[in-house]
């Protein structure tokens, strides 16, 4: 087998495979089975959702991590390095040992064409089975029942939020979309729902399958105070600082975190909690990139995290403009019109990636136009000459990057 680099492997998975989704477990489950991978000799805890899920994967990896315990954590998308997908004991696992997984997950699958996506779950089991961890964190890349992750039983599953994305694949509603994301539960296994009002097909779907559910804000509840926060549930509570991911939604993310963990076989340390909940650190979600002028990073980019960045932008206000683009996909024509009270003025630049699911330039102003006063928007032909224009035109204002992972990902690729 000739030696490739990771950028080279990571080419030959697109390329092997250039349908970025494929649904179905057959496969992949298939290779995990010739690799002994389909059970891992520690807890599992997988979590789905439309929205927190990243954040809640932190939490219960700094919770558990501050208690002593070796945590591995999978999760997706990257940002700039595809190793942030893979932590171990909290450090991204290097090239050398993505090459490595790569390589036996080759020999392994032989003739069976697996996904960008199913490829790195493989990768983070092979990791993961090798090094002695105390529990495996999985974040779900799609749904639920069909994703890759899902080829493992977890001993907890959590569904943070249910709300409209992906329609394509997950289903029109929240009732169709959250059966989907129900998919990662157990019979006879925990679940934790983080919402208030979870879909009733979860929560059917649960007791169809003898699965006891921990209901957020009914099973477990959160009091705010000025300078602290306490979580409870009859019989035990806990006295904590604020997160230090500052969104409003984190506090029902480490919530949602913790009660996974007190369904979890691990021990916590009393003072653990606290400790996990302050030192927790997500990239992308209110991301304070610059401080003068303030740039803002996002990656809201479905109804329900625009509904929550625009309450954050409401709560803290300031002028702002906004960088902004967003795959075409998604809800364009809500995320300006839930956004557009709160931005002076939208700098759009256009994406060049991914090829097939980026509007052009022609989508976008018939989008704008459709939606925002002619003097209020500005398109740019990149994302970054929408930033640089952002920043040289900036008299003050906040300046907000939001819409999706990839414009992100533009920016942060920039010098600050």
């Amino acid at each position: 087998m000739n030696e490739r680099t990771l950028e080279q492997w990571l080419e030959y998975q697109l390329h092997t495979h250039p349908q970025g989704i494929a649904m179905g477990l057959e496969r992949v489950r298939e290779v995990a089975r010739r690799m002994d991978l389909l059970h891992l000799p520690c807890p599992v805890i997988t979590v789905a959702g439309t929205n927190g899920k990243g954040s809640t994967v932190a939490f219960i990896e700094a919770i558990a991590t501050a208690s002593g315990y070796k945590v591995g954590a999978f999760t997706s998308p990257h940002f700039l390095r595809y190793n942030e997908r893979i932590r171990i004991g909290g450090a991204e696992v290097s090239d050398a040992d993505l090459v490595r997984a790569f390589e036996a997950i080759e020999l392994a699958r032989a003739d069976i064409p697996l996904t960008y996506f199913e490829f790195g779950t493989l990768a983070a089991l092979v990791l993961f089975a090798e090094a002695g961890l105390d529990l495996a964190v999985l974040e779900v890349g799609l749904g639920g029942r069909l994703d890759a992750v899902n080829i493992l039983d977890a001993d907890v599953a959590v569904v943070t939020t249910v709300d409209l994305d992906h329609q394509a694949y997950l289903g029109e509603d929240r009732e169709a979309i959250g059966l989907e994301k129900a998919g990662i539960l157990r019979p006879g296994k925990p679940c934790v729902l983080g919402e208030k009002d979870p879909p009733s097909s979860v929560l059917r779907y649960a007791y169809e399958n003898g699965v006891y559910c921990v209901r957020g804000f009914s099973d477990y509840l959160i009091d705010r105070f000025d300078d602290h926060w306490v979580w409870r549930e009859p019989g035990f509570s806990l006295e904590l600082p604020y997160p230090g991911l500052k969104a409003p939604v984190q506090l029902q993310n480490a919530a949602c975190a913790i009660a996974a963990l007190r369904a979890s076989p691990l021990d916590i340390a009393d003072a653990s909690w606290a400790a996990g909940v302050a030192a927790a650190t997500i990239t992308g979600r209110l991301q304070r990139w610059r401080e003068s002028p303030e740039v803002v990073l996002d990656v809201a980019h479905n109804p329900q995290s625009v509904a929550q960045l625009a309450q954050w932008l409401a709560a803290h206000p300031k002028p702002t403009v906004a960088v902004f683009s967003a795959l075409k996909d998604k809800d364009i024509a809500g995320m300006l019109a839930a956004m557009a009270p709160h931005i002076a003025h939208w700098h759009v630049g256009c994406l060049a990636e991914p090829a097939d699911r980026v509007p052009d330039a022609v989508d976008w102003m018939a989008a704008l136009s459709a939606s925002l006063p002619e003097t209020a928007f500005s398109l740019h032909a990149s994302v970054p000459a929408a930033y640089a224009a952002a920043l040289a035109e900036n008299h003050g204002e906040r300046i907000l990057v939001f819409g999706s992972f990839h414009t992100l990902e533009a920016v942060m690729r920039l010098p600050r």
